[in-house]
């Protein structure tokens, strides 16, 4: 057996080694090695750090580079350096995960070797795990949505922050979205700050109804969705200046309000952000100065609850909440109704593909168009739902298809999803 490939780094007098550091992380659009991205790491690593030092983080690992499939890893790995530290959380299901915390360049060069080139930081730090200090925009757009719709999306956010006392720090999200990250006051709850982002969401929505969507089940939403609920407590979304994922290997970048309106996320990768950092510095530089409170976006809150607008569905594995409306997507919740109670229109969904490949779920949703050409024809562009579905420790793609545009006769029967793996289905199974 030959020895094994190790490049030692020395980062601030601790030493890091890379193993296999020519392995290949990026050779499509460019051509990247794992050396390759955790030096882009130690390049940018104030910025980084800023984002995730002193908070539990959870592993995403992509071990065979971004172009293979990534699992997500709560818990500490046993073998790690004496240096590194640790705290343990403890989630909805009622476990608790013992979870690597990074202060230094040195710790993000060890779990960047890993295979982390997503860095995803819990939003609290490791003194108080229970009172969030960030509140989290996520702006993710329909399929079809451009990206001016984000920008213009974003600007509402910021209008609505600043009348309620608060500062948003706009990023690109890395790939088609954007995120505007809050920083406040550590004196509220999880389901206090969640309850703030929905309110949040719903403003926005009112004032751009065109192109804001607070709405959580895909079917019902149109343009920008603002995703409240990655505020709910356990989960996580990527910080700033990590490597996403994508062909040309781009970055979320912190930007200056001022860079939104003209900003092109595409310019934005490993290959460039070095040099904007190196000149500009980070965007996000005093965001730990400016605290804010959510008292005006609770008030906000409890007016929607005064006018019925209760609390708004969870994620799937969270509990049922007392207040909170049915979890069941409106394409499924039972017709009959009450005299009472308005009938939500079922949504006439057929599922078309599930795999943990989303390319392979892609092309399985072309061979269902090319055999019903006339149903293709009359879809919207929001009417085909690409979902990326959470399993245990990985993400797989489910594609849905909306057929309400497509006159009865023309509906295509439910057909047996091509490609159909879901990962999840056997322990589902032997959950029931």
């Amino acid at each position: 057996m030959g020895k094994e490939e190790v490049e030692l780094l020395t980062i601030e007098a601790r030493e890091v080694r890379v193993t296999h550091p020519d392995k290949p992380y990026f050779s499509r659009q460019v051509k990247l090695s794992k050396l390759d991205i955790v030096r882009y790491y130690l390049a940018i690593a104030p910025g980084a750090l800023a984002g995730i030092r002193n908070r539990p983080i959870v592993l995403k690992r992509f071990v065979n580079g971004a172009e293979g499939e990534a699992f997500y890893q709560k818990r500490a790995p046993t073998e790690r350096p004496e240096w590194l530290r640790t705290v343990t959380l403890s989630f909805p299901s009622g476990r608790t995960a013992e979870e690597i915390v990074i202060d230094d360049a040195a710790g993000l060069a060890w779990i960047v070797n890993l295979g982390c080139i997503e860095l995803h930081p819990h939003p609290v730090r490791s003194g108080d795990l229970d009172h969030p200090d960030e509140l989290r925009v996520d702006l993710d757009p329909g399929p079809g949505v451009g990206w001016a719709d984000v920008r213009t999306v974003a600007l509402e956010v910021k209008a609505l922050l600043e009348e309620v006392g608060l500062r948003g720090w706009p990023k690109t999200s890395g790939s088609r979205g954007m995120h505007v990250i809050v920083r406040i006051e550590p004196r509220w709850t999880f389901s206090e700050v969640r309850r703030a982002a929905i309110a949040l969401s719903r403003a926005v929505e009112r004032r751009a109804p065109a192109l804001a969507s607070s709405k959580w089940w895909k079917e019902e939403r149109h343009g920008v969705f603002l995703d409240y609920n990655q505020n709910a407590k356990d989960r996580t979304t990527c910080s700033a200046y990590s490597v996403r994922p994508l062909p040309d290997a781009r970055v979320s970048t912190p930007l200056h309000w001022h860079e939104v309106p003209d900003c092109d996320p595409a310019e934005f990768t490993v290959l460039t952000i070095p040099k904007r950092f190196a000149e500009l510095g980070d965007p996000h530089a005093g965001i730990d100065a400016a605290a804010g409170s959510l008292e005006k976006l609770l008030e906000l809150a409890a007016r929607d609850e005064a006018a019925g607008l209760g609390d708004a569905p969870w994620p799937p594995h969270f509990r049922k909440m007392e207040g909170e409306a049915p979890r069941v997507a409106p394409s499924r919740a039972k017709s009959a109704a009450s005299a009472a109670k308005k009938p939500r229109t079922k949504m006439p969904l057929v599922v078309v593909a599930n795999s943990p490949n989303k390319d392979a779920a892609l092309a399985g949703l072309e061979r269902w168009k090319s055999r019903h050409p006339l149903a293709a024809e009359l879809l919207a562009v929001d009417d085909v739902l690409v979902d990326s579905m959470r399993g245990r420790s990985s993400t797989w793609t489910r594609i849905r298809v909306n057929l309400r545009n497509v006159p009865e006769e023309l509906r295509p029967a439910e057909e047996t999803p091509d490609p159909d793996d879901d990962p999840t289905r056997e322990w589902r199974m032997r959950r029931r």
